[in-house]
């Protein structure tokens, strides 16, 4: 920039070369520390301080500390080349020095802004990645106890009833817990291993409402390999169960079925006149979830007849 300013003076039919040199000696000396200037007053770079970083009164200290340099590189000047007017020549350098400092103000103001802009996008991701880590971990632990008091309530009709199935009913309860500590960690199963664990908790349901509930399970073999949040079916099943009459004057018939991109839990509606005891966990903990893992959402269509349920399939690979 010093040259570039200079460059009159060595294009100059009568010029001087000792002059030119002096001259661009002196706009080095200038550009060069109050590039420096701006760069070591960069504020330090906080969370908090995305807001006032470039201020006007910081823009007026480096103006001001901006004419005091030159004014004393000029007096060094006047002393090497004392023919110069000093008036005049105080002018035009001042003028220039101003336009060089607001150039590079802007420059660098630019530039620290886009790293601001890159830092505070970084953070947000930061934030929004933990958010969602710590939401999706609270949805799991959420399961369990809706399990446990569906379970514990189920155990509690077969206790009052002196039914005989109720010591194979808790083997079994334990058996399913067994598998729920084991995959606590696990954010998604295989679908063939949500069937297994289906199958088990259909034997507990069998053992209370025997022809009262029936499940018709018709997935195409190729979903097998597809993923699953852990005990999604499971919670659909319970939540049949919670809303409608179960009896063997009114089976309820559930099928669980795949079309196209979705495995589908549909169930006929004959509902309760008074409704059990609700956590409130159901179908909005599944959707939840699936928002978290696939950022999908469920699909719930309510008829006269028939409740459905749909389920995004989840594939290994995101772009599938």
């Amino acid at each position: 920039m010093s040259l570039l300013i200079s460059l009159p003076k060595f294009a100059g039919i009568h010029s001087n070369l000792y002059e030119a040199v002096i001259t661009s000696v002196l706009y080095f000396l200038f550009t060069l520390l109050v590039w420096y200037y701006n760069i070591f007053t960069i504020p330090a770079y906080s969370p908090g301080s995305v807001d006032n970083n470039f201020s006007i009164k910081r823009l007026a200290k480096g103006l001001l500390f901006e004419l005091i340099l030159m004014f004393v590189l000029i007096c060094a000047q006047q002393l090497l080349l004392p023919h110069l007017d000093f008036g005049s020549t105080l002018l035009m350098f001042e003028v220039k020095g101003v336009l060089i400092y607001l150039t590079f103000y802007m420059f660098i103001s630019f530039f620290y802004q886009s790293f601001l802009s890159q830092h505070v996008g970084i953070e947000l991701e930061r934030a929004k990645t933990e958010n969602l880590k710590a939401q999706h971990e609270l949805l799991k632990q959420q399961v369990n106890p809706h399990f446990l008091f569906n379970s514990l309530n189920t155990l509690k009709y077969m206790v009052e009833t002196n039914d005989k199935q109720a010591v194979s009913f808790i083997l079994k309860l334990r058996d399913i817990y067994r598998y729920t500590l084991e995959s606590r960690k696990i954010d998604l199963i295989k679908l063939s291993a949500e069937l297994k664990i289906l199958e088990a908790y259909m034997y507990l349901l069998k053992a209370r409402f025997e022809e009262g509930i029936n499940l018709f399970i018709h997935i195409d073999q190729k979903y097998y390999s597809t993923f699953i949040p852990p005990f999604t079916l499971q919670l659909l099943i319970e939540n049949c169960i919670k809303h409608n009459i179960v009896s063997l004057d009114h089976p309820l018939d559930i099928s669980v079925y795949s079309e196209k991109e979705f495995i589908i839990v549909e169930n006929k509606l004959q509902p309760k006149k008074v409704t059990e005891s609700s956590t409130g966990l159901g179908l909005e903990n599944i959707n939840n979830r699936y928002i978290q893992l696939s950022d999908k959402k469920i699909e719930i269509i309510a008829s006269e007849t028939l409740f459905t349920v749909k389920l995004p399939i989840i594939h290994e690979y995101n772009h599938h």
